[in-house]
């Protein structure tokens, strides 16, 4: 019952759009509809500028790190090892508390299950959960943005390769199974939703960082 309240909390918390809430009191319009069209930090500041999109991020992580200590928090009081011990799993409730937050900042219940792609906050949660994997492919998926000023590149990499470098290093940080299943599910939902990314990266047409919205 714990998971059960952990997972529902953490998709309550997650589908909190911080994008279109301040966008909507600033500017008065649906960030969503303007712009690209994301509900995210990247759009905002196209709209709003650099100080709006900061605290967007902010936000949008926070609530990604939230998720994951709420569901630790009651793990710990939890009385599912002697009701349900195959639901018991060491990780496994920090790990399905993230993936619903990240599922409510993309389809929130409070907007129409509209949402962003989910990218600051899959840096939250994953960083709460497995820190220095998250940091080195962190910091290469910066060096990318930097270079190139995709930002969408940039999520991809750190989407794609979190697992990868997990994997080589679960056994030297100690990371429980869930957390790796955990990375390449967001792996796979981080590339499903840039696939329109994808394309025009391909194409050469997509849209660089600092390029304002008409």
């Amino acid at each position: 019952m714990d998971v059960v309240i952990a997972v529902l909390l953490a998709y309550l918390l997650g589908a909190v759009s911080f994008s279109y809430e301040i966008t909507k009191k600033v500017k008065k319009i649906d960030i969503r509809t303007t712009g690209s069209g994301n509900a995210g930090a990247t759009n905002t500041m196209r709209i709003l500028g650099t100080g709006p999109a900061i605290i967007v991020l902010s936000l949008d992580i926070i609530k990604g790190i939230a998720a994951v200590w709420i569901a630790r928090g009651l793990e710990q009081m939890a009385v599912l090892p002697t009701l349900f011990p195959a639901v018991a799993t060491e990780g496994l409730a920090p790990a399905l508390a993230g993936f619903a937050a990240i599922l409510g900042h993309n389809w929130p219940v409070y907007y129409g299950f509209r949402g962003g792609k989910g990218v600051a906050t899959t840096v939250g949660v994953v960083a709460s959960l497995v820190f220095f994997p998250a940091i080195y492919v962190g910091l290469a998926a910066i060096a990318a943005i930097i270079v190139t000023r995709y930002v969408s590149l940039g999520s991809l990499i750190f989407g794609v390769f979190t697992p990868v470098v997990l994997w080589f290093t679960m056994s030297h940080y100690d990371h429980p199974p869930p957390y790796f299943w955990f990375s390449v599910a967001v792996g796979v939902l981080l590339v499903y939703q840039h696939r329109t990314n994808v394309v025009r990266l391909l194409r050469g047409t997509e849209s660089k960082l600092g390029k304002k919205s008409s």
